[in-house]
């Protein structure tokens, strides 16, 4: 048991760091970068531009997908023993990565796939559509994540 006891930190720090790298890299790509590129850029080289980024950073989301429920499972087990005796705000922070992970999903699957397409056909305006789609459910995405880090920080507080 006390070994197991011991994984407790490197699950906290795989769990932190994919928060860190997904919700930081929608700060940075919604807040920074698109306001850029949209002044700076025609919709030729801004939507390859944002197919490119898109394919750069969905794998480090994918990663993070995939170590936040392992990780936060686990921490679940080392700290609490089981899901009954949880604190709130674990269990809204918990609800509120289930949201951000379906939602994500659904990014990856229909609307960046449909933005692909239209880069590659050239179909600027579809291209157009499907990225704006993109970028109403990433503002989602960021706010409920930027919550979820103000629960997560402040849970014991509330």
């Amino acid at each position: 048991m006390a070994l197991l006891a011991q994984f407790k930190y490197l699950a906290i720090l795989l769990h932190v760091l994919s928060v860190v790298v997904w919700v930081g890299g929608m700060f940075f790509a919604y807040v920074v970068l698109r306001p850029v590129a949209a002044a700076t850029l025609e919709p030729p080289q801004r939507l390859t531009l944002w197919v490119n980024i898109f394919q750069r950073f969905f794998p480090y989301v994918w990663a993070a997908v995939i170590t936040l429920p392992i990780t936060g499972v686990w921490l679940i087990y080392v700290f609490w023993h089981s899901s009954p005796g949880l604190p709130m705000y674990v269990h809204l922070m918990s609800g509120l990565a289930v949201v951000m992970i379906l939602i994500y999903m659904h990014v990856y699957f229909a609307p960046f796939k449909r933005l692909k397409n239209a880069v590659a056909i050239q179909d600027w305006q579809e291209g157009g559509r499907r990225l704006g789609q993109m970028r109403k459910l990433i503002g989602i995405n960021l706010t409920i994540g930027l919550i979820n880090v103000i629960i997560v920080s402040g849970g014991r507080l509330f």
